[in-house]
C-alpha cells in the first residue's frame, strides 16, 4: 500500500483546485474569491476514522477522482468543483458543528452526510439554507419527500430484493414450503431501516422472518446472536453493517460451523469487500451472497469509467480498489450532471442550492453506463435507481449470480 489513503483520514480533507487557495480558520468572514475564479463547493460531512470508514473512504476517494478529472478539463462550463471533506467520526454533534461552520462556504450547493441520524438532524437546516443533501439509503427520505436524495436504492427495497432471491433459491433447491430467515445487524437506525417496509414485504411473500437480532456497533464477537439465530432454525440469515463487520459476522459463524447450514446474505450493500473482509477471512466469507446497487468485483474493475479514473488518478494497482469506489463515481457523476443542468438553467452568477435541487429532479433516465441503474430521481422520487444485482463470494472473488433485477418498492409498504 502507498501513503495515499492515510491522507483521507485527516480531520479536514480538501480536493485541490488549480489556482484556489486552501481554506484555513473559520468559514465566516471570508474574502470573496477573485472574479476570474468560478467554483462551487461540495461539502462531505463523513466518517473517515469511525465505524463506517470502510464505506466512506472509497467514496471520498472516488469523489476526489471525479472532481479532479472534471477540473483538469476546465470544470463544468468553466466552473470547477471544490471538495471539502470533514471527518465527523460518525458523530451527530460533530456533523452538526461542521455543517454550521462550513454552511456559508462560497457557492455551497451540496452536502453529503453518510449517517441517518445526522441527516435527520440536519434536514431542517438544509431546507432553510435551500441546499441539497445526499445520504446512502434510508427509505424515510423517499417516504417523506424533501431535499434529501439517496445514493442507493432504499435499504428496505434492497432487503426485499433479497427476500425475492431467497424464495427463488429455496425453490430451485427443491425445497417445499417457505424458509426461515434470521436477521442480524447493528443496533442503530441503519440496522433497523431495512425492515421498515421489508418486514411487510416478507409477510406478503409468506416468509417466516425471525425476531431480528441487533448488536452494538464495534462488537468484537457475534457468537451469542448467531447462536440464537441457529437455535431458531434459520435456513438463511440476513446480515448488515459496513465491512469488515459483515465479514467478522461470517468469521464467527464459520467458527460455529453455521456457514455449512445457513446461507448468509448481506442485505444492505456494504460488504463483504474483496480488498478487506474477504481477504482477511477467505474461508468464512466463501459462499456468502450479497446484494449491490453498483457493479462489483471484476465487473467493476473492467468497467471503462472505473478504469479511466483509476488509471489517471490512483497510485496503486486496481486490485486494491475497494468495492464501493464505483458508488462514489455514481454520486460524484450525478453531482457533475446536476451542476451542468443547473448552469444551463440559471448560469453561474445565479447558481445556488435551489437551482441544483431543481436539476436533481430533472435527472430521470440519466445513464450510468451500466455501472449502476439509470437515474430515477424526479419530483416524486429520491431513489437514485430501482435495480440491484446479486453476487456470491467464490474463491476470494465477488462473482455475479444474477443480472440486474428490479427491487420491490418496499418503502410504499411502510406507514410513514
Amino acid at each position: 500500500m502507498t501513503n495515499r489513503r492515510p491522507l483521507l483520514f485527516a480531520a479536514v480533507v480538501m480536493s485541490a483546485l488549480v489556482a484556489l487557495p486552501l481554506l484555513c480558520g473559520c468559514a465566516a468572514e471570508k474574502a470573496a474569491p477573485p472574479a476570474e475564479e468560478k467554483y462551487v463547493t461540495f461539502l462531505s460531512l463523513t466518517d473517515l476514522t469511525g465505524p463506517i470508514a470502510g464505506f466512506t473512504e472509497p467514496l471520498e476517494e472516488a469523489f476526489s477522482f471525479v472532481f479532479q478529472d472534471v477540473n483538469a478539463r476546465g470544470g463544468v462550463d468553466g466552473v470547477k468543483i471544490k471538495q471539502l471533506s470533514v471527518d465527523t467520526r460518525y458523530d451527530i454533534a460533530r456533523a452538526m458543528s461542521a455543517y454550521k461552520r462550513y454552511r456559508h462556504e462560497h457557492k455551497l450547493v451540496m452536502a453529503f452526510v453518510p449517517q441517518t441520524p445526522s441527516t435527520k438532524a440536519m434536514a431542517p437546516l438544509i431546507e432553510k439554507d435551500k441546499l441539497v443533501l445526499t445520504t446512502p439509503a434510508d427509505g424515510e427520505f423517499q417516504g417523506r419527500i424533501g431535499r434529501v436524495f439517496l445514493c442507493a436504492p432504499p435499504y428496505q427495497d434492497g432487503c426485499s430484493a433479497c427476500f425475492d432471491w431467497v424464495v427463488e433459491d429455496w425453490k430451485a433447491k427443491g425445497n417445499a414450503g417457505m424458509p426461515i430467515i434470521g436477521y442480524l445487524s447493528w443496533d442503530s437506525a441503519y440496522g433497523r431501516e431495512p425492515l421498515r417496509g421489508g418486514k411487510e414485504y416478507a409477510e406478503q411473500l409468506g416468509l417466516d422472518l425471525m425476531e431480528p437480532e441487533y448488536f452494538p456497533m464495534g462488537a468484537a464477537d457475534h457468537s451469542v446472536w448467531l447462536q440464537r439465530i441457529a437455535q431458531g432454525g434459520a435456513d438463511y440469515c440476513f446480515i448488515g453493517g459496513v465491512d469488515p463487520t459483515p465479514s467478522n459476522i461470517l468469521r464467527d459463524a464459520y467458527k460455529l460451523g453455521l456457514t455449512e447450514t445457513i446461507q448468509f446474505v448481506d442485505c444492505t450493500y456494504w460488504g463483504p469487500d474483496e480488498a478487506l473482509g474477504i481477504r482477511l477471512h477467505p474461508e468464512a466469507t466463501e459462499g456468502s451472497v450479497l446484494v449491490s446497487p453498483v457493479l462489483r468485483g471484476d465487473e467493476a474493475r473492467d468497467h471503462t469509467r472505473v478504469v479511466d479514473l483509476w488509471t489517471k488518478w490512483a497510485d496503486e494497482p486496481i486490485t486494491e480498489m475497494r468495492a464501493l469506489f464505483p458508488a462514489g463515481i455514481i454520486v460524484g457523476g450525478d453531482f457533475v450532471h446536476a451542476l451542468e443542468l443547473a448552469l444551463e438553467d440559471v448560469g453561474y452568477e445565479q447558481l445556488g442550492g435551489d437551482a441544483v435541487y431543481e436539476a436533481y429532479q430533472k435527472m430521470t433516465g440519466f445513464s450510468r453506463d451500466g455501472l449502476a441503474g439509470d437515474c430515477t430521481y424526479s419530483p416524486t422520487s429520491r431513489k437514485p435507481s430501482d435495480i440491484v444485482k446479486f453476487y456470491r463470494v467464490e474463491n476470494g472473488k465477488t462473482v455475479p449470480i444474477t443480472d440486474w433485477v428490479k427491487a420491490p418498492d418496499a418503502v410504499a409498504l411502510y406507514e410513514w
